[in-house]
């Protein structure tokens, strides 16, 4: 039975999402859907809740693991144009989840506004950094935040101001919606300083981060007061690899995709650093990534 033949956007059947993933791992999803407006978005979750498939959102796929056997649910890809158009009013930003964050900060710079320039080289889309709080130490996009639009698993659409939001480190209460657009509050500052900040930050990262395969970032949170990188580097494990997959020599909480990794390697190689720390310093590491099944 075709169930999505009531729906506006194409259902692409069997899709492969390896290319939809910085990893540029995992199998196909059954359903790929990229919702045309909101209304087609509320219509596919009607038709998800009638004949009980589940859904995962996809972002630009930069903070996720996908299952080699792929996904037996619908994907849904936010990449319509109204849920990826960015305005600007006063010192506020107003984007669509879609929205890549390097468009959020650049666009930011053209209108003299200050304050999102820590997210220069964080891939990903702003939906999906607000669900995760992307950022830095000391630096979190949820700090930025006035007001977000959602839209709860029924299709229920509602505002959430600041006080209704909470942010931790790499988390939220976020992931019961999906997040259509987002106000921001910014600062004026000269474009000059904006861009010397953009610089500095993305130095910060070309030097500390292992850009050089693809990978989905930092694997795990950082413990309190301490660097889940520097534990599984004194366990003696960069350069580790399991089958494709390899714990990064620049970068200890990075693993890469060495050539043809599947998402078993890197499961693997998660649970010897996972035990190998918790060995050695009694810690367990929490898992900075989904990981999709």
């Amino acid at each position: 039975m075709s169930w999505w033949k009531e729906l506006r956007g194409k259902v692409k059947l069997n899709y492969s999402l390896r290319n939809h993933t910085t990893f540029k791992i995992g199998g196909p999803a059954k359903f790929f859907f990229e919702p045309e407006d909101l209304k087609d978005l509320k219509l596919l979750l009607s038709l998800s809740n009638k004949h009980k498939i589940p859904f995962f959102v996809l972002g630009a796929g930069s903070n996720i693991l996908v299952n080699d056997k792929g996904i037996n649910g619908i994907v849904i890809r936010l990449n319509s144009p109204y849920l990826k158009k960015i305005i600007f009013k006063n010192n506020y930003i107003e984007a669509g989840s879609g929205a890549m964050l390097h468009q959020v900060m650049y666009l930011a710079t053209r209108h003299s506004l200050s304050g999102a320039e820590f997210l220069a080289g964080i891939p990903g889309t702003l939906g999906g950094a607000l669900v995760m709080n992307a950022g830095i130490p000391g630096e979190n996009i949820g700090d930025l935040v006035e007001k977000i639009m959602v839209m709860d698993y029924k299709g229920n659409i509602k505002t959430l101001n600041k006080k209704d939001i909470k942010f931790g480190y790499r988390s939220s209460n976020l992931s019961k919606y999906i997040i259509l657009k987002a106000r921001l509050k910014l600062i004026k500052e000269a474009k000059k300083k904006i861009k010397h900040n953009i610089n500095r930050y993305l130095d910060y990262r070309h030097a500390a981060q292992d850009v050089s395969l693809p990978s989905a970032g930092c694997i795990f949170k950082n413990p309190k007061a301490e660097s889940a990188g520097r534990l599984i580097d004194l366990c003696g494990l960069k350069g580790k690899e399991i089958g494709g997959a390899c714990v990064s020599l620049k970068h200890a909480n990075f693993i890469l995709n060495l050539k043809c990794a599947k998402a078993g390697d890197v499961l693997k190689l998660m649970n010897l650093i996972r035990k190998r720390v918790k060995n050695k310093f009694n810690i367990n590491l929490e898992t900075e990534i989904k990981i999709w099944k």
